[in-house]
């Protein structure tokens, strides 16, 4: 199974078996469930059947299934240390202005987690987006606040989504340089890959409130010129700064993926995630997830590194990003 949630309210779901294509083909549904190196030849999953339901029409199937039970390892600081450590010595060199390290925290859940997982995220509310896949005894789940692309016929709609404060520290970080010189990074870099693309429009930065935790918040707009190809748009745009590297070159990509391997990130996290229905593609970025194969989990979280950023403080957000899935897990 494989499902997205849209802005709208509207939930498309696609039931197996799933057909892969390594073009977006002419059905009426197909799903873009790619990794993060946008390693998938064939990243268009075409289900043999697909619906679309309410948001609360799709919760509601999971209403009598429980949440998982999950035991979670103590997560070690040393091994992000280090990575954090030559992160800043690439800053400091000129290499990067900004990258996303990644970290997963390893846990196991009785039985089967999938089911207990599924239902947590299919019950997130907006403005978080519901998405998972589910193939067999594996699969991840989230609820993710961040829109890649929106595309409706020749109208684009993205976000810039980077900046991280716990809610009780709003007021402080509405006016936190390095916060906002981070998501500043990631609203340029949007902008200046779409701005020969069509008439755009970029609004007012603002706090998008998630309950526990807050993010500074761009929309962006755009009337193209001219049709784009899903696939064209997503490699035009995917890795922002947001989870990405910043310049986004061959080696700076490839010294974020070689990291990324190293603290055990799942391929999928911070991938693309979307759907083609009907003429409409939808994608979002798969963070805040859980990815589970069998009994065990893993729940990454990623922070964005520039050169003011202190290790504590990365450290700390990181927690604060994992403790926000976990909770959407205890409120199921």
């Amino acid at each position: 199974m494989a499902w997205l949630a849209r802005r709208d309210g509207s939930v498309v779901v696609g039931h197996g078996p799933f057909e892969a294509a390594t073009v977006r083909p002419a059905s009426a549904a197909a799903f873009f469930i790619q990794d993060f190196a946008l390693g998938d030849a064939a990243p268009w999953k075409v289900p043999a059947t697909h619906e679309v339901l309410g948001s609360r029409d799709f919760a509601a199937r999971y209403a009598e299934v429980p949440p998982p039970v999950c035991q979670w390892l103590p997560l070690e600081v040393v091994p992000f240390s280090g990575v954090f450590q030559e992160v800043m010595a690439a800053i400091h060199c000129g290499v990067f202005e900004k990258t996303v390290p990644v970290v997963a925290e390893i846990g196991g859940g009785e039985q089967d987690p999938g089911p207990g997982i599924i239902a947590a995220m299919a019950r997130q509310a907006a403005p978080l987006c519901s998405y998972g896949w589910s193939a067999g005894a594996s699969g991840f789940a989230g609820a993710t606040p961040e829109l890649l692309i929106s595309l409706d016929g020749l109208r684009l709609e993205t976000m810039a989504l980077a900046g991280t404060a716990r809610l009780d520290d709003r007021e402080v970080f509405a006016a936190d340089e390095k916060e906002i010189r981070e998501h500043e990074y990631v609203a340029q870099t949007l902008v200046a890959k779409l701005t020969d693309l069509g008439r755009l429009e970029r609004r007012t930065r603002h706090i998008l409130d998630l309950g526990s935790i807050v993010h500074f918040l761009t929309l962006i707009g755009l009337d193209l010129h001219q049709a784009h190809s899903p696939d064209t748009l997503v490699k035009r745009l995917h890795p922002t700064p947001a989870l990405g590297p910043l310049p986004r070159t061959e080696e700076t990509l490839g010294l974020l993926l070689a990291w990324r391997e190293r603290l055990g990130c799942p391929a999928e996290f911070g991938a693309p995630f979307g759907v083609w229905h009907h003429g409409r593609f939808d994608a979002v970025v798969a963070i805040r997830g859980i990815w589970w194969n069998g009994g065990n989990l893993t729940l990454p979280a990623g922070c964005g590194v520039i050169e003011a950023s202190r290790l504590v403080n990365e450290w700390r957000e990181l927690r604060l990003k994992r403790e926000a899935v976990k909770r959407f897990l205890a409120s199921s």
